[in-house]
């Protein structure tokens, strides 16, 4: 079994589809999908930092369980569980059906050294001001995966974005993980 890491993936999102230079979310759902795939295998463990697709659950869902692996589901500011939103307690049940788990931070201990995973980085956006600020973590000195930033940097100071946007749309392996940790 491997273990993968990925951020943002953005399913039946037209504007991020756009972004990525394709003509509709299903074209670039069925790309993702492919990569995905490729790369993981369906007895490997993904950690997704959230903002799996746009809008109900019910208008991917079908794209979810075509994905290989077991996969961990940090919330992200557009996924319906995500604790940011006042109905997310009468979500969680049902993404549960398509994740492992669902929380709204992890804590993994990487090459001898714990690593926190959250949607959002400590601090920074990609539209300027941060946003969610009473949902981030603070830094108190250990590394952080994160989404959210999508292609404003991959990694800074002891931040590393696993976002879609920065690895080629596809997960990223654990070993590549932990070659980024250093000081």
């Amino acid at each position: 079994m491997d273990v993968w890491f990925t951020a943002d993936t953005h399913f039946d999102h037209q504007l991020v589809a756009g972004l990525r230079g394709f003509e509709t979310p299903a074209e670039h759902d069925a790309f993702v999908i492919e990569r995905w795939n490729a790369t993981v295998r369906p007895d490997d463990q993904v950690w997704h930092l959230g903002d799996v697709g746009m809008g109900r659950l019910a208008r991917f869902a079908d794209t979810l369980r075509r994905l290989n692996g077991e996969i961990h589901l940090i919330t992200g500011n557009h996924d319906e569980p995500w604790p940011g939103l006042r109905q997310a307690y009468r979500r969680q049940r049902a993404w549960l059906e398509h994740f492992a788990t669902v929380q709204a931070f992890a804590r993994r201990r990487i090459e001898g050294q714990n690593v926190l995973l959250s949607h959002f980085p400590y601090e920074g956006d990609h539209v300027g001001e941060d946003r969610g600020s009473q949902y981030r973590l603070p830094d108190e000195g250990l590394w952080l995966l994160h989404g959210h930033v999508h292609s404003a940097w991959r990694k800074r100071g002891r931040q590393l974005n696993v976002g879609m946007d920065v690895n080629d749309l596809r997960p990223l392996h654990l070993d590549a993980v932990a070659a980024e940790l250093t000081d």
